[in-house]
């Protein structure tokens, strides 16, 4: 993104588009959709109210536009996915609603005690006090006690909420040493050493605060959001966990401190396939990196080497969210980086080894991903046919032009706030169609899908158990959205969920092979951190379409590999390290 000063004034623009990017419309528009929604949001009637708000106040202050995740993830272990909801706040002082901040909010699902999906707001009461201005959300049990932690990033201090029991936490990041001042945003959970405790990473963006803000323009004159890249990057950091509750910085001993850029979106994945997880980091702006894990607590960056650093035309793109899978079924994981409006999203397609290739054109994902600014993704199976689909939630961090766009286009953005008209955008789901190639089937996703809003988180999660993949939305000074899915339990699948010989934390980062009779074998990872500024459900749910199975392999993260035969499908089994074959 280029910057031009004028007068202590800065304009944004970016490549050869104008600044509110090309518009959705004509032959770039999804057909009208022929089968029925895949989805129906349900957010308000299951109970999840919740709006986020930025606080703005006219100043276009950068925090405003970036915000804000959430977490599915099950707080009280009664085997349903509770939700944790990210707040905003107000950057100046005086500013704030009554006094005092709204504050993040955690909702206890009851589909077990009642037998319907019904969210209650359980934050007063759980100890929970998250007043800072948040960013995101990782859920994961640190300490090995069975109950899910979680650890929240913000502009300014970050938190660490340990898990206590009886629906109460408590702020241990002094305690643990796990404090972070700077803006932080991703935030990872994942094991690097192989010593069975969970290590922490956090991103951080740039160095913004009151005194630093500059004053940046719209195409027009008019004031607008800034580029990161008028803020010096601030580096990221790696936490070694100690296991006695604490934990240690492990940053420059483990080579991370030499490079480091605009980080918004963290992904652990095993890229290169030699049983140690690395972590892949998008950057907004800069080049990603792809630190490979090499042993001994020791990375190195390969993501220039391995063609994930830049776009096959070289250049840096503005990295949001990330998305790591295995969508061509060829046994390893692939990426998916979201980016802003004039630049495509990426598919990065790994050959096995660590290298990558852009191939986002061949897919089909380039031309639709062009109007969009993409943060929230991640691929999952929404039709559980066996292949993986692709979810991307957009929002405009720089105002559009909808006087450039077609008159239809317009109409539809001018219903909302003037924050949703002036940088809403509609989701888009893709269909994955075999052989490397998607289908834009957002008109399956439903109004909330067409909806002009301001995304930004994606959890990805069976909420109400049944089967199939169901997503919490969040929007950026904007309601949550719980898209809840209408078809993936009509077809085949199995549900899965790792955990560790004791029985007592999911065993996020081991691998899957579910064997099929008619010949496929589908690799899931159990992984919570994904998309942009979000923690998803860590069981592994595997469509299967109309096949059967054959057997069920773990390949338990550093200890060896087990089947667990031919397990039943339509439910959900766990599976414990040290109980297959």
């Amino acid at each position: 993104m280029l910057l031009i000063a004028a007068a202590g004034v800065t304009a944004c623009s970016g490549d050869s588009r104008t600044p509110d990017g090309p518009e959705r419309t004509g032959s770039d528009a999804p057909a009208p959709p022929t089968e029925p929604a895949a989805f129906d949001e349900r957010a308000a009637e299951a109970g999840l109210a919740f709006r986020h708000r930025n606080g703005a106040r006219g100043r276009y202050l950068l925090p405003e536009i970036m915000g804000s995740g959430a977490a599915l993830f099950d707080a009280d272990g009664d085997g349903d996915l509770d939700a944790y909801l990210v707040q905003g706040a107000h950057l100046e002082p005086g500013a704030a609603d009554g006094g005092s901040p709204a504050g993040d909010r955690l909702f206890r699902n009851e589909l077990l005690e009642t037998g319907e999906l019904r969210f209650v707001d359980a934050t007063d009461g759980s100890g929970i006090e998250a007043t800072g201005y948040g960013m995101a959300v990782a859920a994961a049990d640190y300490d090995g006690d069975g109950r899910i932690d979680l650890y929240v990033t913000n502009l300014g201090p970050n938190r660490l909420w340990r898990n206590v029991g009886g629906g109460r936490f408590e702020d241990a990041t002094e305690a643990a040493g796990a404090d972070d001042p700077r803006w932080s945003v991703p935030a990872a959970f994942f094991d690097y050493d192989g010593d069975g405790m969970l290590d922490l990473f956090v991103a951080n963006y740039v160095d913004f605060n009151l005194g630093s803000h500059t004053l940046c323009t719209f195409g027009s004159g008019e004031p607008d959001y800034c580029s990161p890249k008028t803020y010096r990057a601030e580096p990221d950091r790696l936490l070694r966990n100690l296991g006695d509750g604490r934990f240690e910085q492990t940053t420059d001993r483990a080579g991370l401190a030499a490079e480091f850029g605009n980080g918004l979106g963290a992904v652990p994945a095993d890229l290169d396939l030699d049983g140690r997880l690395d972590l892949y980091v998008a950057n907004d702006g800069t080049p990603n990196q792809m630190w490979m894990n090499r042993g001994g607590g020791r990375f190195e960056n390969r993501a220039l080497f391995g063609g994930s650093a830049v776009n096959r035309r070289g250049e840096a793109e503005a990295g949001m969210g990330i998305g790591a899978g295995d969508m061509d079924g060829d046994g390893d994981e692939d990426l998916y980086v979201t980016h802003i409006t004039g630049e495509t999203s990426t598919l990065y397609l790994n050959d096995g080894d660590g290298h990558f290739t852009d191939a986002g054109m061949p897919a089909g994902l380039d031309p639709p991903s062009l109007p969009m600014t993409g943060f929230g993704t991640g691929w999952f199976d929404f039709d559980n046919d066996g292949d993986l689909d692709l979810l991307a939630v957009n929002g405009a961090v720089r105002r559009l032009d909808r006087a450039r766009s077609g008159d239809a286009a317009a109409a539809r953005a001018g219903a909302g706030t003037d924050h949703e008209r002036r940088f809403g955008q509609p989701n888009q789901l893709f269909r994955n169609l075999g052989g490397g190639r998607f289908e834009d089937a957002s008109p399956l996703g439903g109004p909330a899908f067409a909806a002009y809003e301001v995304s930004r988180g994606a959890a990805f999660g069976d909420v109400d158990n049944d089967g199939d993949t169901d997503v919490l939305i969040t929007n950026n000074d904007g309601p949550a959205r719980l898209m809840m899915n209408l078809v993936g339990q009509d077809g085949g699948w199995i549900g899965l969920r790792l955990v560790t010989a004791d029985g007592n934390r999911d065993a996020l980062g081991s691998v899957v092979h579910v064997a099929l009779d008619d010949g496929r074998v589908l690799m899931r990872r159990a992984h919570a951190s994904m998309s942009y500024a979000s923690s998803s459900d860590p069981r592994v749910l595997v469509g299967l379409g109309d096949a059967g199975v054959e057997d069920v392999r773990v390949h338990w993260l550093g200890d060896g590999e087990e089947s667990f035969g031919p397990l039943a499908p339509r439910t959900y089994h766990e599976l414990r390290q040290g109980k297959g074959r």
